[in-house]
């Protein structure tokens, strides 16, 4: 079950990557964020799908640092905007 929602939330990868081939600067960061977000879960609903600690350790390892890159990004793009 864990299995089928790691892929369903797989599939919400294309909307983020599609956006930040094709689109603006702001939109690219966004999409970024949002694809950073989605991987979280992914990691979230293997380590259910498998019991095993590391996903969840590396999960929420990736949501620290998603949102300390966020804020450096945006404040780099600030410059230009």
């Amino acid at each position: 079950m864990w299995t089928i929602a790691a892929i369903g939330l797989l599939a919400c990868l294309i909307g983020p990557f599609v956006r930040c081939v094709h689109g603006d600067t702001v939109s690219r960061l966004v999409a970024l964020e949002a694809a950073s977000s989605i991987t979280v879960w992914i990691l979230l609903a293997l380590g259910e799908a498998f019991h095993r600690v590391p996903f969840v350790d590396l999960s929420l390892t990736l949501a620290l640092l998603t949102f300390g890159a966020g804020l450096v990004f945006a404040r780099f793009l600030e410059r230009w905007l």
